[in-house]
């Protein structure tokens, strides 16, 4: 009978279900970029007839090598999200840390759906959008469950920052979902379409690029200013450790985010830093999260000495 998995190997399941949430993301950058979007014109196969791709006039070899590459790297995911559940479940975890686990699988089903219909409306800007959305929400709900797999199943929710606090923390976490949001925005009127044909071109956001990128860098700024007041608040509870180097983290990380967005801005758009960027998102979302949930732990709060009553 195999061994019961320990706590190490269901946190490493939880944390490869992190990166590889955030990876395909980073990949899906990639296919937009490479105007790879259309690589594999159909869903859920790649060509009429075939899973695979095939040798085809109209769409070059390596368009269908990066799409077709990013459709296989969702098994890894599957692979990773599978294996967090096995792992959870054998270790009869909590119903809270199951719950979390399953979404994992869940999600990236609906990621898969989600894709194919991006493919099959030719790259509709906002589906798009929706795609790297998903993948942001999934990033965090992966770090949530990293967290709650952290913690004692027979613990109690103890706060460990005054309730104001953690309510300023969740409001951060709705400013990066602006932040995002208005990113997707700018990617859907920027070069970055997907696919270059001219017989299929590619619907784009009918909006002023500069507009959007002046909405987007106001929203980030904003952002970040939420997160240093907090800073400043944690610093005057004397917050725990643990939270204040996640709230560096998330610091360190939104800053350098807000610069890379800048070279974009006044380098034209290249396409590695584009890549970059996502990746970024992913770490500014992947660390508010975990602040977020350093805020409140489960402890176990030890039973009463019989001899000292």
């Amino acid at each position: 009978m195999l061994p019961m998995p320990s706590l190490r190997t269901q946190r490493i399941a939880a944390f490869l279900v992190i990166l590889t949430q955030g990876g395909i993301a980073v990949t899906g950058a990639i296919v937009r970029v490479t105007a790879s979007g259309l690589g594999c014109p159909t869903w859920p196969q790649c060509f009429p007839g075939s899973f695979t791709p095939v040798p085809h006039p109209e769409v070059p070899g390596i368009h269908q090598a990066v799409e077709f590459g990013n459709r296989m790297l969702t098994f890894l995911v599957v692979l990773t999200a599978a294996a967090a559940v096995i792992a959870v479940t054998r270790a009869r975890r909590r119903r809270e840390v199951l719950f979390y686990a399953w979404l994992m699988p869940a999600s990236t089903v609906l990621q898969a759906v989600i894709g194919g219909i991006t493919v099959l409306t030719g790259l509709l800007w906002w589906t798009v959008a929706i795609h790297l959305l998903v993948s942001m929400a999934m990033v965090w709900l992966a770090v949530l469950l990293f967290a709650k797999i952290g913690e004692p199943d027979d613990g109690t929710p103890t706060a460990v920052v005054p309730r104001q606090l953690r309510q300023l923390t969740a409001l951060s976490g709705l400013a990066l979902s602006a932040v995002l949001v208005t990113g997707t925005m700018v990617t859907g009127a920027g070069p970055h379409a997907g696919d270059k044909s001219p017989e299929r071109p590619v619907p784009r956001l009918e909006v002023e690029i500069t507009t959007l990128v002046h909405m987007h860098s106001t929203l980030l700024i904003g952002y970040l200013s939420l997160v240093v007041a907090l800073g400043f608040a944690l610093l005057a509870v004397g917050a725990p450790r643990p939270v204040r180097i996640r709230l560096v983290a998330v610091v360190v990380l939104v800053i350098a985010q807000g610069a890379l967005g800048a070279v974009q801005f006044f380098t034209g758009v290249p396409e590695a830093l584009v890549a970059l960027h996502v990746a970024g998102a992913g770490a500014c979302t992947a660390a508010t999260a975990a602040l977020w949930a350093s805020m409140r732990e489960r402890r176990t709060i030890p039973a009463p000495d019989p001899v000292a009553a």
